[in-house]
């Protein structure tokens, strides 16, 4: 892209970037469309189309299993425990210790259980990142 006289702008000069405010301010705003989980589309064309009838189940868990999606010596309900702990602690959040981590769960609105197993962390131990929560809790990773 050049300016008048042949001059190149640079990155800076036509930025669209947000300022992280700016990010977490529309992050805010789109928060009850992600959680709600029906069409939040204004125009119907736009919506993804449902599936058709006879298309294989994509979606389905068949026989109450991840195949495929559980790390090997992990079992479900560690993944399960994981990811709802990831849900609610992002990385800006780590280093940290226990009582840190539980503040940063209330400042994200995390629900009471995750609030109260993270107040079940061993005191006086830092975290580096999610994975040594789970296992500072007792849940298996994978190997």
């Amino acid at each position: 892209m050049s300016e008048t006289g042949d001059q190149f702008a640079g990155t800076a000069a036509r930025s669209t970037k947000h300022s992280p405010r700016v990010d977490e301010e529309l992050e805010h705003e789109i928060q009850g469309m992600l959680k709600g989980r029906h069409a939040t589309r204004a125009e119907e064309w736009r919506e993804a189309e449902p599936q058709a009838e006879g298309d294989p189940d994509v979606d389905s868990d068949p026989e109450g299993t991840l195949v495929g999606g559980t790390p090997v010596g992990m079992d479900r309900d560690a993944v399960v425990h994981r990811a709802e702990l990831a849900r609610w602690l992002v990385r800006a959040d780590f280093p940290s210790d226990g009582p840190a981590l539980v503040e940063a769960a209330l400042d994200h609105r995390a629900p009471d259980a995750v609030v109260e197993e993270l107040r079940g962390l061993p005191e006086g131990e830092t975290y580096e990142r999610i994975g040594d929560v789970v296992r500072a809790l007792g849940y298996p990773t994978e190997s």
